[in-house]
């Protein structure tokens, strides 16, 4: 056999692997997020009004997560992106998720980050309909993430806070590495990229990744 009908032998193989039963199950739904923001109850106060309570436009896949009806205006040193959808519910600490190429709108440096580790994080002024909010942190670019419950952990062989590559299939596919594994008993299965990251890689809601 020559040295291209093994190669071939090895690829008609990893397809036929690919479209056997039980290949489905290790497909990752893709969820693609745009810039949006998750406001304390105090900003939230602060923006909208005393005892201001959020309203509901639609859940996101996530149990528990919503987009709401809200929006607020995000303004750094060199410019304003307005419209920028608030997610519910309200967090402990605000937190306002960019991307790439907003960091040059805005004139901020934001690094990549999981949410929640707002540390060493730049701040921006948010305009809401009431007032306006200084944050001393809190912007960043989301690190892209899988959510789990730990029983699909289980099933992909993985643990929480595991750095995965991912295969994208497709025209524009291609490999997507360093994507951390977020475990909790309240996720749903799901791969979190950005629309940065979802555009250069034919991505959309229907999409699906696997890890590799």
């Amino acid at each position: 056999m020559s040295q291209c009908d093994e190669l071939l032998a090895l690829l008609m193989e990893a397809v036929k692997q690919q479209a056997a039963p039980g290949g489905e199950e290790k497909q990752i739904p893709v969820g693609v997020s745009n810039r949006h923001v998750h406001l304390s109850q105090s900003d939230l106060d602060r923006l909208f009004g005393p005892g201001h309570t959020l309203e509901k436009m639609k859940d996101l896949s996530q149990p528990g997560q919503y987009a709401c009806k809200e929006t607020v205006t995000v303004c750094g040193p060199k410019g304003v992106i307005e419209k920028v959808r608030i997610l519910g519910p309200v967090r402990s600490q605000t937190q306002v998720e960019i991307l790439a190429a907003d960091c040059f709108k805005l004139g901020v440096k934001a690094p990549i980050r999981l949410s929640g580790d707002l540390d060493g994080t730049p701040g921006v002024t948010l305009v809401g309909p009431k007032g306006s909010v200084q944050t001393e942190k809190g912007v960043m670019i989301a690190q892209r993430h899988i959510h789990m419950h730990p029983k699909d952990a289980e099933k992909f062989g993985v643990h929480d806070g595991q750095w995965v590559d991912l295969q994208v299939d497709g025209l524009r596919g291609g490999v997507l590495k360093n994507t951390v594994i977020r475990v909790t008993g309240e996720s749903a299965l799901e791969c979190h990229v950005d629309t940065e990251e979802a555009n250069a890689l034919g991505l959309g809601s229907a999409s699906s990744v696997r890890i590799v």
